[in-house]
C-alpha cells in the first residue's frame, strides 16, 4: 500500500539534475510531488506483469498487488469514513489490485491538493483497507510505503495504538522523506522550518517502535532503487526418483531413492520486444491508439502487434549463364511456389542429402522417468567447461527419513572421496535423456546433491587426437635439439613476462577490509549482466518518464560499468612490468596498410559517406565532345542499369578467367593513380572501344538545353540526364536518402524551368511520383511539402515559370499533392498539412 502526501508544500518547485547520455548534466524543475512519484512508479513498475513495450516478467507475480492511499486531498473517499465518519481529506486513489500499465499512468496525474491532511489517518485507513482485502489471505505479506515532505502538522494522539497494529499484523513499515536529514546518507537540510524538523523527530521515534520499519531520504531511496538487482526466487520442489543399478532385473542389487528437485541457478536473458506497426485495412479491438491532437479524424492511428506467419515456398531458382539470361517478363511468370505444410514431409540432413520421414518423425526412445547413476569418475578429471547449463539441487524427500539417510549416505561418499557420479535424468516418461554428473556437497544440516548438466560432453568415440609439435622443444634437420631460436623464449623473456603476470594480479587490487588486508577486487556477486540491467534501466524509465526528450535514459549506473576497466592502482604498479615486456620481445606497432586501387579492375570499398564528402569538395572537370558536353563519369556510380553491369561483370570474369596476371601485380600504386581515386572523373582506362583521345563517346543526350549537359552539378548526387535512374541508385544504398531527395527535387524544378522542357514533363512526373513515394515511406515528408509548395509558386508565379506543368500535375489529383496529417500517421510519419489543405495544393 502505497501512501502519498498531495498538500499544497509537495507542490514547491525544486531544481533536479539530469545525467545525459553524453555524459554532461543539466538542470530541470519540477515539484515535490512528481519527483518523490518517480520511487513509487518505480515499485509499481517491477510488479507488473505484462506491459506494452516489452514482454515478459521482472519481478512481478501474481500475488504482487498494491494500491494507492492519497492524504490532502479536498475530497473525502475511503472506507473508515463511510463508516464510522472523520479521517477527512483522505481518499482511496487506486483501490488494491494487480498493477498494470495504467496504473502508472494514473501515479502521472496525481497532483498536489489545496488542503492538509493527516499522516496518521491515512497509516490508519491503509492498514483497514490491506486487512478488509486480505480477510481470506492471511498468509500475505503486507507492506506499506509512506511519502511525505512532514512540512505539515501532525496529530500525534494515541500513535502507539497504530505502531501496536503495525506490529501485530506484522507490516512492513517504509518511510521516504523528501529532504529528510540522513546522517549515513551525508545530507541535512539548510533552513528548516519548526514544524518539519518536530515531524522528523516523530517519525523516527514512531518507525523505532515497529519491529519491522524503515527511515530515509528519498534522494538515497530514488539512488538505491535504481542500482542493479539480482531476481531472487523460491523454486518448486518436483518429484523423482534416483536409480543406482538395475531396479527391474536386479532389485536386490539396486536402490531406489525418492527425491525432489529445485534449481540452484538459473539463466537470465535481456527481455524481449514486441513489434507493432501502422494498422492499414481492418481494425481489431486490440489494437494500440495513438492521438497527437484534438482532431479524431486527423490523429487516430492504429498499431497492431505483428505476428509471425510460416509459408512454404519451392524455389525454382535462377538459370545457369550458360542457359542465357531471363528477362524481366520471364522472371514474373515464374513466381516461388507457394506449399501448404500437409504436402510436406520432415526431412532430417544425413551428409550432402536428407533422410525423409513420412511419419512426421522416427520413433523416439522408449525411457523412463528418475535419474539413473550410469558410473563414477574423479572430480579432478572433470573439466570446468563442461559445467554450462543451470545447476539443480537433488533433495531427499522430506517425508521419508530412509530417503534422507540413503542420499546423505551417497552425496557424503562422493564428496568425501572427490569423486562425481555420471547421471542420466528423464523429467518425463518417453522423454529425451539427458546426460550430467551428480556432485556431492555439504550444507547445514544437509547434504544434497548438485545437478550439473553437460552440454557437450563427448562420447569416447567422438574424441579425436591430433598430435602437434612441440612448441618448447625444436629439433634440426640434423635431429639435434636446438637451444637457441626465435621460436624459444629466453630467460630474459620468461622473467619479463612472468613479472608483468604477478603485477597483473586482481587478488589484492581490491579495497582494504577491517585489518588493513587488500581483497580481491572482483566480486562475482557484484557483478551484473549489462544486456539486461541495461535494457531493464531503458524499460523502467520510459515507463515513469513522459517527456523522452526532456529527461532521456540516463548513462548506465556505475555499478553496472565497475568492471569494465582494470583498476588504475593495478595499471599504474604494472607500468614498468610491460615496458620490460615490451623491450624483451622486441613488440612494435605494425603501421596499417593502405589498400590502393588495383589496375585489373578490382576496387577499394569506400568508407560510409566518402562519395557525398568527395562531390561537396572538389569540382567536376567539364569536357566538350561534339559540341556537347558528356556525361562525367563516379568511380561509385555506373552509368548503365543493374541488368547491364552484371552482364559486363560476367563478360570481364570470363575475360579475366585465363589470365591470371592480377596476382602477381604490386598492390603499390603510383602517386598519380591515387590522385585519381579522389577524383570525381578518374583517368578512364584505353580499351578497343575507345577513342584515339581515350574518351567513351558520348552517349545520346536527352536533353533539350545545352545548359543540362554538366549532367552532375558540383555537390549533388542526382544528374540531370537520367535522374530517376540516379535517384533509384542512391535510395538503394540506403545511406543517402535525405540527400537524395533534396537533389531530385532540386533537379526537377531546375528541368521544369529549362526552355523546351515540354518534352520531359512526362519523365518529370514519374520523378514526382516517385519522389512523393520515398518521402512518405523514409520520414521525408517535410521536405516534399515545402518543395511541392515552393514548385507550385514557381509555376506560376515566377517567372519565366511553367504552368502548362503545374496544370499537368493538378490533373494526377490527390496522388501527387501534398501528404496531410492523416495520411502521414498511416504511413508511421509527421505532417503539419491538414486534409483541407491537401486538397486545395491539388
Amino acid at each position: 500500500m502505497f501512501i502519498v502526501d498531495v498538500s499544497p508544500s509537495m507542490g514547491r518547485v525544486r531544481e533536479v539534475e539530469i545525467e545525459q547520455p553524453n555524459g554532461e548534466i543539466r538542470t530541470i524543475e519540477m515539484t515535490n510531488l512528481e519527483w518523490a512519484l518517480q520511487f513509487v512508479k518505480m515499485k509499481v513498475q517491477e510488479m507488473v506483469r505484462f506491459m506494452f513495450s516489452f514482454a515478459g516478467v521482472y519481478n512481478g507475480r501474481k500475488t504482487d498487488q498494491c494500491g494507492v492511499i492519497l492524504f490532502g486531498t479536498k475530497e473525502t473517499r475511503n472506507m473508515v469514513h463511510e463508516k464510522d465518519g472523520g479521517y477527512d481529506h483522505v481518499s482511496e486513489y487506486i483501490p488494491v489490485g494487480t498493477p498494470s500499465s495504467e496504473t502508472i499512468s494514473k501515479l502521472s496525474e496525481i497532483k498536489p491538493g489545496d488542503d492538509h491532511g493527516d499522516p496518521i489517518d491515512a497509516i490508519i485507513v491503509g492498514i483497514e483497507t490491506q486487512t478488509e482485502y486480505l480477510i481470506s489471505k492471511k498468509t500475505w505479506t503486507r507492506k506499506m510505503v509512506l511519502l511525505t515532505d512532514g512540512d505539515n502538522p501532525i496529530e500525534v494522539e494515541d500513535w502507539e495504538a497504530t505502531t501496536e497494529k503495525m506490529n501485530t499484523v506484522k507490516l512492513r513499515f517504509t518511510l521516504v522523506g523528501i529532504d529528510f536529514d540522513d546522517d549515513d546518507y551525508g545530507f541535512e537540510e539548510e533552513d528548516k522550518s519548526v514544524v518539519k524538523r518536530a515531524n522528523e523527530e516523530f517519525y523516527h521515534r514512531f518507525v523505532e517502535a515497529l519491529d519491522n520499519g524503515v527511515i530515509g531520504n528519498a534522494s538515497f531511496a530514488l539512488e538505491e532503487i535504481s542500482k542493479p538487482d539480482v531476481k531472487q526466487t523460491k523454486s518448486a520442489l518436483l518429484g523423482t526418483v534416483l536409480r543406482l543399478g538395475d531396479v527391474e532385473n536386479c532389485p536386490d542389487e539396486s536402490i531406489e531413492i525418492s527425491v525432489k528437485v529445485s534449481k540452484c541457478t538459473a539463466l537470465a536473458r535481456p527481455k524481449t520486444w514486441k513489434k507493432f506497426a501502422v494498422r492499414r485495412n481492418r481494425h481489431d479491438p486490440d489494437d494500440i491508439v495513438m492521438k497527437d491532437s484534438d482532431d479524431e479524424e486527423e490523429s487516430k492511428v492504429l498499431y497492431a502487434q505483428l505476428a509471425m506467419q510460416t509459408r512454404y515456398l519451392i524455389d525454382h531458382g535462377a538459370k545457369d549463364e550458360e542457359e542465357g539470361e531471363e528477362t524481366e517478363e520471364e522472371t514474373e511468370k515464374k513466381p516461388d511456389e507457394l506449399v501448404e505444410k500437409e504436402e510436406l514431409i520432415r526431412g532430417y540432413k544425413y551428409g550432402s542429402s536428407y533422410a525423409p520421414c513420412p511419419d512426421g518423425n522416427f520413433p523416439k526412445l522408449s525411457t523412463k522417468k528418475g535419474i539413473e547413476i550410469c558410473g563414477v569418475i574423479d572430480e579432478k578429471i572433470f573439466r570446468r567447461d563442461w559445467a554450462m547449463g543451470e545447476i539443480q539441487y537433488v533433495w531427499a524427500d522430506p517425508s521419508s527419513s530412509a530417503s534422507q539417510v540413503a542420499l546423505s549416505s551417497i552425496s557424503e561418499a562422493l564428496f568425501s572421496e572427490a569423486r562425481m557420479a555420471i547421471a542420466r535424468w528423464v523429467t518425463r516418461d518417453d522423454a529425451d535423456p539427458k546426460m550430467g554428473v551428480l556432485k556431492g556437497v555439504s550444507l547445514d544440516h544437509t547434504d544434497p546433491l548438485l545437478w550439473i548438466p553437460l552440454l557437450q560432453m563427448p562420447f569416447a568415440d567422438d574424441v579425436r587426437k591430433y598430435p602437434f609439435a612441440s612448441l618448447e622443444r625444436l629439433v634440426n634437420k640434423k635431429g639435434e635439439v636446438v637451444k637457441k631460436h626465435p621460436y624459444l623464449p629466453t630467460d630474459n623473456q620468461m622473467d619479463a613476462m612472468a613479472e608483468f603476470v604477478d603485477a597483473m594480479n586482481l587478488m589484492e587490487a581490491g579495497e582494504k577490509d577491517e585489518d588493513g588486508v587488500r581483497q580481491p577486487w572482483f566480486e562475482t556477486n557484484l557483478s551484473y549482466n549489462p544486456a539486461i540491467h541495461r535494457v531493464k534501466q531503458a524499460q523502467f524509465h520510459a515507463a515513469i518518464v513522459t517527456d523522452l526528450n526532456k529527461q532521456p535514459v540516463p548513462p548506465p549506473h556505475p555499478e553496472l560499468t565497475k568492471y569494465f576497466n582494470p583498476p588504475r592502482r593495478v595499471l599504474k604498479k604494472a607500468k614498468n612490468a610491460i615496458e620490460d615486456v615490451k623491450a624483451a620481445f622486441n613488440v612494435r606497432e605494425v603501421p596499417k596498410r593502405i589498400a590502393y586501387t588495383r589496375k585489373d579492375g578490382h576496387v577499394r570499398a569506400r568508407d560510409e559517406g566518402e562519395d557525398l564528402l568527395l562531390l561537396d569538395n572538389q569540382p567536376v572537370k567539364k569536357r566538350k565532345v561534339s559540341g556537347t558536353q558528356s556525361q562525367s563519369q563516379y568511380p561509385s556510380q555506373a552509368r548503365e542499369s543493374p541488368k547491364s553491369q552484371q552482364k559486363s561483370q560476367r563478360s570481364q570474369k570470363k575475360r579475366r578467367s585465363g589470365d591470371d596476371s592480377s596476382a602477381t601485380e604490386s598492390e603499390t600504386e603510383p602517386e598519380s593513380d591515387r590522385e585519381d581515386l579522389l577524383s570525381l572523373n578518374p583517368k578512364p582506362q584505353k580499351t578497343p572501344s575507345m577513342g584515339k583521345d581515350g574518351r567513351l563517346p558520348t552517349p545520346p543526350s536527352r536533353s533539350l538545353s545545352p545548359a543540362q549537359g554538366d549532367d552532375r552539378l558540383p555537390g549533388r548526387i542526382v544528374g540531370l540526364e537520367f535522374p530517376l535512374e540516379d535517384f533509384r541508385t542512391n535510395i538503394a544504398s540506403g545511406d543517402l536518402v535525405t540527400k537524395a531527395v533534396e537533389d531530385l527535387a532540386f533537379v526537377i524544378k531546375k528541368i521544369v524551368l529549362e526552355p523546351l522542357s515540354g518534352r520531359r514533363h512526362k519523365e518529370m512526373l514519374q520523378c514526382l511520383k516517385e519522389l512523393r513515394k520515398v518521402a512518405s515511406e523514409e520520414d521525408e515528408i517535410d521536405a516534399w511539402n515545402d518543395f511541392l509548395i515552393d514548385l507550385k509558386s514557381t509555376c506560376l508565379e515566377g517567372r519565366p515559370g511553367n504552368p502548362d506543368f503545374w496544370e499537368r500535375v493538378t490533373e494526377l489529383g490527390r496522388d501527387i499533392s501534398l501528404v496531410s496529417k492523416s495520411e502521414a500517421m498511416r504511413l508511421g510519419g509527421k505532417s503539419n498539412i491538414t486534409e483541407a489543405q491537401a486538397t486545395e495544393v491539388s
